[in-house]
């Protein structure tokens, strides 16, 4: 973007409901426009209290670098002609972190604030602000034209001559952004800088030397045995080997204690600090030139094997070429290699065997280590030798270095700890890799079907009896049909659907006959492309079109001719940028952001995890005998998705991959799911789901690092299992700790969700088609995140029926209600005078809060808070996990699991389905008397002034008339007094038969009687 062009652009749409100012009830409409010391002013709508001006202007962005810290402020005024004053309607005011490129902006309408205190204003303004860099648009001031120009000549260290010595020097690329601060090692604390060395020194050039001996220190110590947590009460504790394990791992910024790092070396930084730090040898192959020729034909098909002791990497071949490019990287584990020479050999390829042409040799001890912020190193031209070591025709351009996960080469690499037990091929490397994926941003498209006018069916011998097709994708939704008897009908239907950016599809909306049951014709049909729609981010009203239908078939000129006017169809169409696309369980939510880009907040905390390694996984496939598992990990927060690489034919994978997101409100959940990879074996294989853990943020300490092995816990048909234990490093940063603080007085919500709900079939529908886009998208990606890899980790079938779940919701809500339950246990041995001390001491605390009603609510309020910093001691320093007995997935019996794991429909034998279908109506069965014994309950309590039964109403009548008398005359303390004393009186005047109040109230009439 050109920073000469750079404008920020208003459109001034209108305002609603503004105060009047004329004295005549209502006021003569501008606005004024203030932003960087420019100014501008629209026209004035003369007495309107809702004008429409739709202006735009712009505005001249001096320095784009402080635009987050200049405001836009729009004033309303209405002009007073007769005095040539003004009076003051509202203002606006807009940060420059809510400013955002034009295809994401959308129209706002803001409320009118005040300018002081006596300030009386209403109303609201219609905005549209954007920036744009369109040098076809003028403003009032000039912008400076500014461009960083950058020199892509290398340095001249990398145009050297090699000389024949095993020992290669390595040179760095110039790194502008920040100063290169050298480390001290033991060749010498005074190095000199990469750009002024001389390849007739190589010794000089050994500030990045690290011996081997140096490197095999710097692998990681063991970790310590993991510390058992319950992540639950004891009621709800579940088996030892099923529970959370808190760890003490030695990470990249020092060993975690208590979710605090310790730092051996204090000076020592890294951005990676929630993984083990891994080196790797990292080997760039850049290109080659003037190849030896192999062939009859006079050309070369060359190739580059990359070899470290067993584990070789192969680059892609090109047929025919002297100068090829790759550019790939390779990356070897410092961990497995077992020996000390490095060799990158070039072949020619052939049909049945390949050709030898040169190789470069290199003595791992001698390459040079490399750590984020460093530079990245500069490939360099070797010359090439023969298996005799003799200087051949041909270089090869190379860089090599020991580096870091941290470096920026790692997720593109080839690795070796990921390599196959036999050459795998491009494709094969291709889905093995690391990646990081944005899931498109998803948009809810409203379409209102008005009405049609001037159809023209096929047969008109009959009045067409017409409905509305409205298909998007693969979404496809119809209206009721109408008989047109004036060849027009009305539906004022509304359809929804769901697009991703960019827009690829067009909305499609066809008028059909259905002239037979079974057959129907196109009447006409019109195509409507989605990035013409209109965006809204309220509920604001958006103006109705007509839109041309087009014939699906050829017709008479002359016919055409004869018709005067062509048919059309009455549309609202609209893109919801207000609302928040749901693609994922309500429950799990990790993004709960509208569509509309200037609705979003700021940043309230940053969310690291580190996934470390995983033991014990159980084999999911068999590879030459034995059981085997190609694991991988997925992590999804909010539009961000994360695929740490596969770790090939490995039980105890170590990853070590750090991924970090933005947080926009604590109340989301992280998603993090283990699974096979399929895609290395037969064609059409599925990835197979290992297990998943969920981190809720607002269960996190700020600023704590928790370190913990996870349970990989699945349901399978045959009852729960634990297929492995995956060990993390997780910590959320608060930013601003006042913004987190406000998010839980906000609404979970968008606004758009509150003011026009969706009903429940609705929202089901939308994230079922919310959830298709998204696999489709990111299945198109390299490597792909597969269709059941999205629904495992969406949660996609937690609303099917399950006994199990049903039981364990029912417990839930018996746990909940288990406190009630206890109180009114307790109240029970208080009237029955179990223990008369305790009983007498609640009399006089009752007769105390009787005589001094104000103590009532302080009294609450402070045992409430005397309760919480009881349990702040007990406060639980762990995140929850998922619990098997609170799923009721211990002891589920098999029929259960069976109809659980059951397709929808069912694929099952109609005996079985017979048998689950009576047990469902004997528990349905039981509920349904629940609810009708409820009903019963609340229809006397309606019948005791119904006079459904004239005696028991007139009784209660005269009970009101007198209760009513002697509640006037009676203190409300001694009716209250005499009521609590009389209900915990002692047993020896009680009686075993209810009390008349009760007898009373069941005698009372319901609507049982008018049941079929």
């Amino acid at each position: 973007m050109m920073m000469s062009n750079l404008k920020l652009g208003v459109d001034v749409i209108g305002a609603h409901n503004l105060f009047p100012k004329d004295g005549q009830g209502t006021s003569n409409a501008y606005v004024e426009l203030y932003f960087d010391g420019q100014k501008h002013r629209t026209t004035i709508k003369d007495r309107d209290l809702n004008p429409v001006w739709n202006e735009s202007f712009f505005f001249n962005i001096s320095d784009p670098s402080r635009l987050h810290y200049l405001n836009l402020e729009a004033q309303a005024y209405s002009h007073n002609r007769s005095s040539n004053g003004r009076s003051f309607l509202g203002k606006v005011s807009l940060s420059g972190t809510s400013f955002v490129p034009h295809s994401d902006a959308v129209v706002l309408h803001f409320p009118m604030e005040r300018r002081g205190i006596f300030s009386r204003v209403r109303g609201e303004l219609g905005l549209k602000v954007y920036i744009t860099d369109e040098a076809s648009l003028k403003s009032s001031a000039a912008a400076n034209d500014h461009q960083d120009n950058l020199d892509p000549a290398l340095p001249r260290a990398m145009k050297v001559e090699h000389r024949s010595d095993k020992r290669h020097v390595f040179y760095h690329l110039p790194n502008n952004a920040q100063e290169h601060q050298q480390q001290q090692h033991a060749q010498g604390p005074n190095q000199p800088s990469s750009s002024a060395a001389e390849p007739d020194h190589p010794n000089e050039h050994n500030h990045h030397y690290v011996p081997k001996h140096q490197v095999d220190e710097m692998r990681p110590q063991p970790a310590p045995p993991s510390k058992l947590v319950h992540a639950h009460s004891i009621a709800s504790a579940q088996p030892a080997d099923f529970a959370l394990k808190e760890t003490s791992p030695h990470l990249g910024g020092g060993r975690v204690v208590g979710g605090r790092v310790i730092h051996k070396d204090k000076t020592a930084t890294s951005t990676y600090d929630l993984v083990e730090r891994m080196y790797f040898l990292y080997v760039r192959v850049v290109k080659a030139r003037e190849l030896p020729i192999m062939d009859i034909t006079g050309s070369v098909d060359p190739f580059v094997e990359v070899k470290v002791g067993n584990y070789k990497g192969i680059t892609r071949h090109f047929e025919k070429r002297q100068h090829p490019e790759w550019n790939q990287v390779f990356a070897f584990a410092k961990e497995r290699m077992q020996a000390s020479m490095l060799e990158v050999v070039v072949k020619d390829k052939d049909l049945l065997k390949d050709d030898y042409v040169g190789f470069v040799r290199f003595d791992i001890n001698d390459v040079p280590l490399r750590v984020p912020p460093d530079s990245p190193l500069a490939p360099q031209w070797y010359r090439l030798e023969d298996k005799k070591g003799e200087k051949i025709k041909g270089e090869l351009m190379l860089a090599v270095w020991i580096g870091t996960q941290a470096d920026e080469a790692f997720s593109d690499a080839w690795h070796s700890d990921t390599a196959m037990p036999v050459d795998c091929t491009p494709a094969i490397a291709a889905v093995l890799r690391s990646k990081v994926y944005h899931a498109p941003r998803l948009w809810y498209v409203r379409v209102n079907v008005i009405e049609a006018q001037d159809l023209i069916p096929t047969d008109k011998t009959r009045f067409p009896d017409v409905y509305v097709k409205a298909q998007l994708g693969n979404q496809v939704m119809k209206t009721r049909p109408c008989q047109a008897r004036t060849l027009g009908a009305v539906w004022n239907e509304d359809f929804l659907f769901v697009v991703a950016e960019p827009f690829e599809d067009h909305l499609v909306l066809t008028v059909e006959d259905r002239v037979a049951p079974g057959k129907d014709e196109i009447v006409g049909r019109t195509y409507i492309p989605l990035n013409t729609v209109e965006k809204r981010a309220d509920d604001h009203m958006i103006h109705a079109r007509w839109y041309n239908l087009e014939r699906p078939v050829v017709v008479d000129v002359d016919q055409l001719k004869r018709e005067k006017f062509s048919m059309r169809i009455h549309l609202r169409v609209c893109l919801e940028g207000g609302y928040h696309v749901l693609d994922e369980s309500t429950h799990y939510s990790s993004d709960l952001r509208p569509s509309a880009r200037p609705l979003w907040r700021q940043p309230i905390g940053v969310l690291e995890l580190g996934i470390l390694n995983a033991v014990g996984l159980h084999p999911m496939k068999t590879r030459e005998g034995r059981g085997t598992s190609d694991t991988f990990c997925v992590g999804k927060y909010g539009q961000k998705w994360v695929r740490t690489r596969t770790m090939v034919d490995n039980l105890s994978p170590k990853y070590n991959e750090q991924y970090t997101w933005e947080v926009f409100d604590p109340a989301t959940v992280l998603t993090v799911g283990v699974f096979d990879n399929g895609q290395l074996g037969e064609k059409g294989n599925r990835d197979v789901k290992i297990g998943k853990i969920r981190i809720r943020l607002s269960t996190l300490e700020t600023g704590r690092i928790y370190t913990h092995s996870y349970p990989l816990l699945v349901l399978h048909p045959t009852g729960v299992k634990k297929m492995g234990e995956l060990h993390m490093a997780v910590r959320f940063t608060c930013i601003s700790f006042a913004n987190m603080l406000y998010q839980y007085s906000k609404p979970l919500l968008p606004k758009m969700h509150y003011v026009r709900p969706f009903s429940v079939m609705q929202q089901d529908m939308l994230r079922h088609q919310a959830v298709n886009i998204v696999a489709a998208r990111l299945g198109r990606a390299e490597p792909p995140l597969r269709k059941e890899i999205i629904e495992f980790m969406s949660d996609t079938d937690s609303h099917l029926w399950s006994m199990r779940k049903s039981k364990a919701n029912f417990f839930r809500m018996m746990k909940v209600f288990s406190g009630v339950i206890a109180v009114g246990k307790w109240f029970s041995d208080i009237c029955s005078w179990r223990n008369p001390i305790t009983t007498v001491l609640v009399h006089v605390l009752f007769l105390m809060l009787v005589c001094l009603p104000e103590l009532i609510l302080p009294t609450m309020f402070l045992y409430m808070f005397l309760i919480g910093l009881w349990n702040y001691r007990f406060r639980p320093r762990y995140p929850p996990h998922m619990n098997t007995k609170i799923s009721q997935a211990e002891a589920v019996h098999p029929d259960e699991l069976d109809e659980e794991f059951d397709t929808f429909p069912t694929t099952r034998s109609p005996d079985m389905v017979r048998l689950r279908y009576d047990r469902l109506r004997s528990v349905a069965g039981r509920i349904q008397t629940v609810i009708g014994d409820l009903a019963t309950q609340g229809e006397r309590f309606q019948a005791l002034l119904s006079w459904r039964d004239p005696r028991a109403t007139a009784i209660f009548v005269i009970f009101c008339f007198l209760a009513a008398i002697v509640f006037f005359i009676t203190p409300i303390q001694i009716v209250v007094a005499l009521a609590g004393f009389f209900m915990m009186r002692h047993p020896r005047f009680r009686h075993r038969l209810p009390s008349v109040p009760v007898n009373f109230f069941r005698r009372l009439p319901a609507r049982t009687d008018s049941m079929l």
